[in-house]
């Protein structure tokens, strides 16, 4: 339900974020809303979109903080669950790829998705991964992206899944420290509980971990998916 609205409270707890964190965030204009009369609304698409950004933003503390709450409550699992490593397939992840541009790299992982069989709609998928560009970069410091469409759609997708790939020439981004990226993280979720969850879980493991240079001297698919793997469980066991 793309266009469902919530309360305050609706909303907080759809953010893991105290109810009193949001109404300041609405006071000072930091997070979208309507105003219904004296009530405020919070649209979901815009939500989501939102809430995406200022993950990628976060600071260490905030985002640990974040993190540890999405954890316990994103899915049905233990908080120990490794939810990264069980949506990357091994036919997804790509060591070499040949992108050399922005929008290269972005059409190069909508490929590199669609060998997981799970993709009905790749040309939808690439438009809404470059409408979520628009917004905002999803490159990190330190030569990561994290592309993802703007919008979690379900029929998009036959399963949640994320895509690696690693390129052969590093390519700017648009990262915070202008920096050029070489490693792609393409996230595509189901459910955009789950999806705020993995975005705030990889991007602990981008900036707490060894995991960046492990997958950078990574000999091929296999050494990737373990050094992502090991990554994760180092993550996990702070929990």
């Amino acid at each position: 339900m793309p266009h469902r609205r919530f309360n305050l409270k609706e909303v907080a707890a759809y953010l893991h974020l105290p109810p009193a964190d949001v109404e300041q965030l609405a006071r000072h204009g930091e997070i979208p809303f309507e105003r219904q009369g004296e009530r405020v609304a919070f649209v979901k698409r815009e939500i989501d979109a939102w809430a995406s950004q200022r993950i990628l933003g976060l600071t260490r503390q905030r985002l640990e903080t974040y993190h540890r709450r999405t954890s316990v409550a994103a899915h049905d699992l233990s908080k120990q669950h490794a939810i990264v490593a069980e949506l990357v397939r091994r036919e997804s992840l790509e060591p070499a790829l040949a992108s050399r541009t922005k929008p290269g790299a972005l059409r190069d992982m909508v490929k590199l998705a669609e060998r997981t069989g799970l993709v009905y709609t790749p040309e939808e998928l690439l438009a809404s991964l470059q409408e979520r560009e628009k917004l905002c970069s999803t490159g990190l410091p330190g030569g990561v992206a994290l592309p993802h469409p703007r919008h979690q759609d379900p029929y998009m997708f036959g399963d949640s899944f994320v895509a690696l790939g690693r390129a052969v020439h590093p390519i700017p981004f648009g990262a915070p420290d202008g920096g050029p990226a070489d490693l792609f993280f393409l996230i595509c979720c189901q459910d955009d509980r789950i999806h705020l969850h993995v975005l705030a879980r990889l991007c602990m493991m981008c900036a707490q971990t060894k995991m960046v240079p492990a997958l950078r001297a990574a000999a091929d698919a296999d050494g990737m998916f373990e050094a992502l793997a090991q990554a994760e469980q180092e993550i996990i066991r702070r929990l």
